[in-house]
């Protein structure tokens, strides 16, 4: 019997939800299948917390949107989870964040872990959640990439070379053991930044969809 996954994008760009959801499926295991829908308001990279917060809203109406019974899981696919806790409470199936899951694959083994991300107006709720998760004492902080944020992530080259200066700031100035690739349409980039380091860069959308697959019982 197949199982069917839903990938909500907090971010109102088609464009990325369709990148998350190739991520996605290229980690699924067979009979397990990644379907995406994006929010309908709110801009196309979320970058400060008045929009985060505003996403959980967005992410409870995407949904309901697609609520048709169908899913057996679901992915909140922005760093920082807005809405997750809500829609747990709703959707009646495993949901999982792409900050929670990469944060717990990052510290597996009570390695010290780091982010290297893009936005700077985040800090703090993505610091919230390393300290909601009892992970605090792990996390050894964010390293930022310069400039604005939506201009960088247009750009993949930049973007990806950026977030490499970041990830080594992250090893080599505050002694991280794994670097997480801090948001959801960074994705693509996190990917590419893999192979070049020693540690382990965490991709979160992957991270998501292995440990979904692990809450369904079904190996990716």
């Amino acid at each position: 019997m197949q199982q069917e996954i839903l990938l909500i994008n907090p971010n109102s760009s088609s464009a990325t939800t369709a990148m998350m959801v190739k991520i996605a499926n290229g980690e699924a295991p067979a009979g397990c299948r990644v379907t995406g829908v994006t929010a309908a308001g709110g801009p196309g990279m979320i970058v400060n917390e008045d929009e985060l917060d505003a996403a959980a809203t967005e992410v409870l109406k995407a949904w309901r949107s697609a609520a048709d019974g169908r899913w057996d899981g679901v992915i909140v696919s922005a760093f920082g989870d807005p809405g997750l806790e809500l829609l747990r409470r709703e959707a009646g199936v495993p949901v999982v964040g792409i900050a929670e899951a990469s944060m717990l694959a990052a510290s597996e083994g009570h390695r010290r872990f780091g982010i290297a991300t893009v936005t700077p107006e985040l800090v703090s709720p993505i610091d919230g959640r390393a300290a909601a998760l009892g992970l605090r004492g792990l996390y050894t902080g964010i390293r930022l990439t310069q400039g604005d944020p939506r201009a960088l992530a247009a750009d993949a080259h930049a973007l990806e070379e950026a977030l490499a200066q970041a990830v080594q700031r992250c090893i080599d100035e505050d002694g991280a053991q794994a670097v997480i690739i801090g948001g959801g349409p960074l994705g693509q980039a996190a990917l590419a930044l893999a192979p070049r380091f020693d540690v382990p860069v965490i991709a979160p959308i992957s991270a998501a969809m292995r440990l979904l697959c692990s809450r369904l019982a079904v190996t990716p």
